[in-house]
């Protein structure tokens, strides 16, 4: 087929008031709800369900048996028209779930650009997703999560309601979070997750310099390895570290936190501070 050309395999079902773009793909058994919007390009595999006001923008991936835009997880819901808003070239593979969301959560589930989800990954309702994010297989979010571009979420992890991850943050497999996790750093664990360093390793694939993550290292040892508490050592990076970008984004991360960032650190030797 071409990029022009539309293909509904004869087993699908399409509501005739959805709206599909040309080049779209739907494969066998599919089911495709009345307030769908599919951009162009798109492909669904086969048995992929994408119901609810959904809006799917172009050259996305859906892998057999995913589930997209069905009613949120939430004993409040009772109905509303809420949505489900997700970008371009995203990939959802096998058995990967996505709630709309609640009105009381802004009524958004919204995804951005260039993610990858991995088999069993869930985002529950009301979660806002950035750009070129990785969930590995069985990550799950909570209701109301926050995760900023290019961060990390590790097999298996859970992440608590109303939790943020922030930029380039890298979480181990099977953890389990219930504070805010800053950006640039690694976390791991369960009861409680802990601090693992920087994530100097993703840094430096994602085109950071050596003075860049330098900066980072200097505003971490400020905020994990000195004597000040939380709001102390955030002023004593205003006070000596040069103003950038970085310094800007996670001083801005960790202020605006409400429930607060995961400050418990992993053992001396596990920590890798250069």
């Amino acid at each position: 087929m071409s990029s022009e050309e539309t293909f509904i395999h004869p087993t699908a079902t399409v509501d005739r008031r959805a709206e599909i773009e040309p080049g779209v793909f739907i494969g066998p058994y599919c089911v495709i709800g009345e307030g769908v919007r599919i951009g162009r390009g798109t492909k669904l595999e086969t048995h992929v369900v994408i119901l609810g006001l959904t809006e799917i923008g172009q050259n996305c991936l859906f892998s057999p048996y995913s589930v997209i835009g069905t009613e949120p997880q939430d004993i409040t819901y009772k109905n509303e028209p809420t949505r489900v808003i997700i970008g371009n070239n995203n990939i959802f593979r096998e058995f990967v779930t996505v709630h709309r969301g609640t009105v009381k959560g802004g009524g958004v589930t919204r995804i951005g650009h260039d993610n990858y989800f991995m088999a069993y990954s869930h985002i529950a309702h009301d979660c806002q997703i950035g750009n070129k994010t990785i969930f590995i297989n069985g990550a799950t979010l909570g209701g109301h999560v926050e995760v900023d571009d290019w961060a990390t979420v590790g097999a298996f992890t859970g992440v608590h309601q109303f939790c943020r991850i922030g930029k380039y943050a890298f979480i181990g497999g099977f953890s389990v979070i219930t504070q805010d996790v800053p950006p640039f750093c690694r976390f791991a664990g369960m009861r409680p997750a802990k601090f693992y360093g920087i994530n100097t390793i993703g840094l430096r694939r994602h085109g950071f310099s050596s003075a860049r993550i330098q900066q980072i290292k200097e505003m971490i040892k400020i905020l994990y390895f000195s004597d000040l508490n939380t709001s102390q050592a955030l002023e004593k990076i205003r006070e000596t570290i040069e103003p950038s970008p970085d310094r800007e984004e996670m001083l801005n991360f960790i202020a605006s936190s409400k429930r607060g960032i995961i400050k418990k650190v992993a053992e001396a030797w596990e920590i890798e501070l250069e």
